[in-house]
């Protein structure tokens, strides 16, 4: 904060907030409206840019604005007074839902952390991760059929952090190249783009991927690895069969490519017999990476990387240079929660969430004409698609959905290119209850159903 003449002065970012909150409850600002530039705000209150972009980072993260690509900042909300009830439905957010999320569980948890890791807090921790927890992941990755040693097993503040230090380090293959999926993860895609990775993609679809196009690029373009999201793919919300899975490792061990395999969702699935690539594997081809943020609270920041012992100790130089080690508060907090049995109620309450969601979505889009959406609905998961005929005008269906209060993600953000050719629509319900499902997905359909629709 800034003193000035005895009082306290708001920090100017803040300033800015509280502006556009009045703007907005003043109605001098509605819904789907474009904000004040950048530049306007800078010069209306006579600070830097760079301040300005951090209050309308804050209130993206809220989900009270969103940005279109070259376009600029839009309202969301019709007002910011929580009392009077949040009239968006978030199709956006991968958060978990707060309402099923175990908070008053996980703060016990590390309150009794604090008891047993006090002398922990008072010197760095171990850079592979704090030894109880790696021991007690050691047993509970046997549910996923992932069986490893201990020795196998980096604790990391989130799975993009480990697939951050796995670019950077050389593998024995010698090779350069990162092969991704197209569409895939938006935040790896840019983190990779602002790295200057080089990266190549492999279309999938609702289908999968075509093998035989994968076989050219393993052969021919010097893949290091293949970073894959195999179960509850994000956007689509497939998931490989076990056989198309077989598949990717017998061309991964034929061409000498390694598998990155991002099982991000592996406790929502109600299947017993969907194994990961992991456990196929009997050659140190594949890295394994759970995260255990997605399913217990975000700012967690905790994921699990297994790794073949050839890659472990440059893996721990890297990570003990770039962070030192994950937090030993979160990690003992964790490791509680695992032993206590809380982390299998909490899994089980949030299974049956989500594949209900998802069965209540399945109804709606039944009634959808193909012919105008085809939507590609998993049993369950956080994601699902839509698929339109023709490409999407994304500039004007944000616009004209965030007016009818329904956020969603701009889908070329999760391609390599953001061509004009893009005609899928993301869609998450992590945080959206089946009445604001069944409004908001009826008001997706009726946009692409009228004939004002520009695709």
């Amino acid at each position: 904060m800034v003193i000035q003449k005895g009082t306290i002065r708001l920090a100017k970012y803040i300033e800015i907030i509280d502006y556009i909150s009045s703007e907005s409850k003043n109605k001098n600002i509605k819904a789907g409206k474009k904000l004040p530039s950048i530049r306007e705000l800078a010069d209306k209150f006579n600070c830097s840019t760079v301040t300005v972009a951090r209050a309308y980072k804050e209130l993206e993260l809220q989900h009270l604005i969103y940005s279109v690509p070259k376009s600029g900042y839009y309202l969301v909300s019709k007002h910011f007074n929580e009392s009077e009830g949040d009239l968006s439905i978030d199709f956006s957010t991968v958060l978990s839902d707060m309402d099923i999320i175990p908070y008053d569980e996980f703060h016990h948890c590390i309150d009794h952390a604090m008891k047993i890791h006090k002398s922990d807090l008072f010197t760095y921790g171990d850079s592979q991760g704090l030894p109880a927890l790696v021991s007690t992941i050691e047993k509970h990755l046997q549910d996923y059929q992932v069986f490893c040693k201990s020795s196998q097993i980096a604790i990391t503040a989130g799975s993009q952090q480990a697939v951050n230090i796995l670019t950077k380090l050389n593998f024995p293959n010698c090779k350069k190249n990162i092969l991704v999926e197209n569409p895939t993860y938006d935040r790896l895609l840019q983190n990779f783009k602002m790295h200057d990775m080089n990266v190549i993609g492999i279309d999938r679809n609702f289908n999968g991927i075509d093998m035989d196009k994968l076989e050219m690029i393993f052969r021919e373009k010097d893949i290091k690895f293949f970073y894959t999201v195999p179960r509850f793919h994000n956007p689509l919300g497939s998931s490989y069969s076990m056989s198309e899975k077989k598949e990717i490792l017998r061309l991964a061990q034929k061409y000498d490519v390694y598998i990155v395999e991002d099982d991000y969702l592996v406790d929502l699935d109600t299947s017993s017999s969907n194994d990961p690539i992991y456990s196929l594997d009997t050659e140190d081809r594949v890295i394994y990476l759970k995260t255990f943020s997605k399913i217990l609270l975000p700012g967690l920041r905790i994921a699990a990387a297994v790794l073949p012992k050839f890659l472990m100790p440059s893996f721990l130089t890297f990570r003990q240079f770039s962070d030192i080690h994950t937090s030993t508060l979160s990690q003992g907090a964790l490791d509680i929660y695992i032993k206590n049995g809380m982390f299998k109620m909490s899994k089980l309450r949030l299974k049956k969430t989500y594949a209900d969601r998802m069965a209540h979505l399945k109804k709606i889009c039944n009634d959808f004409e193909p012919s105008v959406l085809k939507a590609n609905i998993p049993d369950t998961g956080f994601f699902l698609s839509l698929e339109s005929k023709n490409p999407i005008n994304f500039d004007k269906l944000l616009v004209a959905l965030a007016k009818k209060g329904i956020i969603i993600k701009d889908a070329r953000e999760c391609f390599l290119t953001s061509d004009n050719g893009i005609n899928l629509i993301k869609i998450s319900i992590s945080r959206t209850d089946k009445q604001k499902i069944s409004a908001g997905m009826n008001e997706i359909y009726n946009y692409f159903s009228s004939s004002s629709a520009i695709v």
